[in-house]
């Protein structure tokens, strides 16, 4: 039954449509005789010549009456509401011919009769489409994946016959919280509530969740993804309404569980006046462009309509890739913006103050840093080199240049730090703070300030893609410590906060991002698993389908980071921006210490480097020995030359 039912379903469109007008004649016929038998309680009216006469008659007319109505062009699997009413509209007009036929030809027939053959034609050619449209959707389902829509709003509605019509999955239920809609049937699929999901798991009806709630506040999506981490589904989740209504995303594209959701952190909404304040008719300079800091910069300031974005970034393609974005952003939007992609480094002044003078730079935001902890311990001189003068380099330039307003975007890695690379973004804040010294003694009128907060959802490095990567791949997820935690906060919010903050400065301010609680690392792979609906192998679970493995600190690394050095923390007059009071070099002290470092770098004298970065008011408490790999590899060959002399000797 089922090989012959598919034949007809992968048969040509030309012959279905063959055989539905075959099937819906013998209907038509059967209508009509049925009707006189059942009205007239005989068998007499088939062989009454005159009724033959009146089918001949009814039937090309009902049809033709279908075919000009597109009954056959409907699908008879996707049979919606314009079918039925072809088929309600076609029955009227077959019983109206079958009356004005019996008027002009004399046939008498019953008066009801009419009436019992218009229904019992609807039911048979509605009742055989309705029937065919549940054999093939149960037959579609065989070979499908069960999946339940968590969210029985617009959203979810919309989800669902996208769904349906493709070949992977089909829906089996909605949850809903709403009492009002539980126990509905929405679209021919039941509405249940929250706890019919164990049956749903128990009957093999749900293998994944679907959360179509894009516009709950991520504290509620939060709380729903904590109940549904507990069970054996993987929890899947379609794009915010903000994202499909700004043509970023379909509601039908059906993609991993935003980390923003499990972090359960709502931001808040950006104060106009602050985000245009410095960059509204201005011209803007982004250094570290293509970087992922300095990219999401990008797209949140051509949104506050510049006059000339100036993108200087060392790296070609990463140039290339965030300036053919941008041209396309302003072309579709038709936005008059000036976009400026410049090739340099940070560690060329005499670059940098060409490029603001020629283009009469503003604004600048100093996002070109290395920031990658164990890279920058393999390679201190160049960490200096890059994080340090490039820094001081940059805000030279701008002094000269005659810049308004430099932000230094930094980082919590410059509290305490325990490696090069947090203490050399220290070193860039005390640069800044230096020669904001200067704006005060009417040097200069270049207003500088620092803004510093923590990870960021999805930058390079960051450990939410690689253990992605690694769920996929099988495991394991690989970690340095269980007890490492971190702060996080998505890019476009950091990208936000860091204009408005960068609004508020006065001069050698040092901002500082509320960044939430902090996270254990080890708890969000664990959650990230779960949601992947897989468990975690280890002692108490050796069935499981993930280990977590780890494998120790890397060089520089800390357990947790911190935000703030001291307890001198104020409020703003934003929410998630407070300000607060630092150590600070003075100018001519700070020079003297550039200037030994500089030397120092030049030489390649990795012990007289760690001291000075020691002896700065950094705070620098090294975990580890130099780990620089050119300094370990001479050290290595010298020591080895020298067991050779004394080999010889």
């Amino acid at each position: 039954m089922d090989s012959w039912f598919n034949s007809i379903l992968r048969a040509s469109r030309s012959k279905k449509r063959l055989i539905t007008l075959v099937i819906d004649t013998l209907f038509i016929v059967s209508a009509f005789w049925l009707a006189l038998i059942v009205r007239l309680d005989s068998f007499q009216p088939l062989f009454e010549v005159g009724n033959w006469l009146l089918l001949s008659v009814v039937l090309p007319c009902s049809l033709l009456a279908f075919v000009n109505l597109g009954l056959y062009r409907a699908v008879l699997r996707y049979v919606g509401a314009h079918a039925v009413g072809a088929i309600v509209i076609g029955t009227v007009i077959s019983t109206t011919v079958l009356v004005v036929a019996s008027f002009f030809t004399h046939v008498g027939i019953p008066r009801t009769m009419p009436i019992i053959y218009a229904w019992l034609l609807i039911l048979a050619v509605g009742g055989s489409r309705i029937v065919v449209r549940a054999l093939v959707g149960r037959m579609a389902t065989v070979n499908k994946t069960p999946v339940v829509i968590y969210g029985a709003g617009s959203a979810g509605r919309q989800l669902s016959p996208a769904i349906g019509a493709g070949d992977e999955y089909y829906v089996s239920a909605f949850i809903d919280d709403d009492k009002s809609k539980q126990g509905a049937i929405l679209q021919g699929i039941p509405v249940v509530p929250f706890d019919s999901i164990y049956n749903l798991i128990e009957r093999n009806k749900a293998k994944k969740v679907l959360l179509a709630m894009p516009s709950e506040s991520r504290a509620r999506r939060k709380e729903i993804l904590a109940q549904l981490e507990k069970l054996p589904v993987e929890v899947l989740t379609i794009p915010g309404m903000v994202d499909v209504v700004e043509g970023r995303a379909t509601l039908d594209e059906i993609k991993d569980v935003e980390i923003e959701d499990l972090l359960g952190r709502d931001p808040v909404a950006p104060k106009e006046n602050l985000l245009n304040s410095n960059i509204k008719g201005k011209s803007v300079m982004i250094t570290g462009a293509g970087g992922s800091i300095g990219s999401e910069l990008c797209r949140q300031i051509i949104k506050q309509s510049p006059k000339k974005l100036v993108l200087f970034e060392l790296t070609e393609f990463a140039l290339y890739s965030i300036e053919k974005e941008l041209s396309e952003v302003i072309r579709n939007n038709n936005l008059e913006i000036e976009l400026i992609p410049i090739m340099g480094s940070v560690q060329h002044i005499n670059r940098l103050e060409t490029c603001m003078l020629a283009f009469g730079v503003q604004t600048v935001y100093h996002a070109a840093a290395y920031k990658h902890v164990p890279l920058v311990e393999h390679n201190v001189v160049e960490g200096v080199r890059n994080n340090v003068f490039g820094t001081y380099y940059s805000a030279k330039a701008a002094i000269n240049a005659k810049v308004e307003t430099f932000v230094l975007v930094s980082t919590d890695k410059a509290v305490r730090p325990t490696n090069v690379m947090g203490t050399t973004k220290r070193m860039a804040e005390l640069c800044l703070q230096g020669l904001a010294q200067g704006k005060e003694r009417g040097k200069h009128n270049t207003r500088f300030c620092m803004v510093r907060f923590g990870n960021v959802l999805g930058s390079s490095g960051s450990v939410v893609p690689l253990f992605r990567r690694q769920i996929k791949e099988g495991g394991p997820i690989t970690l340095t410590h269980p007890d490492i935690t971190r702060f996080f906060m998505t890019i476009p919010e950091a990208a936000q906060l860091v204009i408005q903050a960068g609004a508020m400065g006065k001069g050698g301010d040092v901002f500082v991002l509320d960044m939430g609680e902090s996270v254990k690392i080890k708890d969000l792979a664990t959650k990230m698993v779960h949601l992947s609906g897989l468990e975690v192998k280890s002692e108490t679970n050796p069935h499981g389908d993930i280990e977590i493995k780890c494998t120790g600190l890397r060089p520089g690394e800390k357990l947790y980071e911190e935000l703030l050095i001291g307890d001198n923390v104020e409020k703003t007059s934003h929410l998630r921006i407070m300000t607060a009071k630092e150590v600070m070099l003075p100018l001519a002290e700070l020079n003297v210490f550039l200037e030994a470092l500089d030397i120092a770098c030049h030489n390649f004298e990795h012990e007289k480097i760690r001291q000075l970065l020691l002896d700065a008011p950094t705070g620098f408490n090294p975990t580890d020995g130099i780990c620089d790999l050119v300094w370990n590899a001479k050290k290595e060959q010298i020591d080895f030359d020298d067991r050779n002399v004394v080999s010889f000797k």
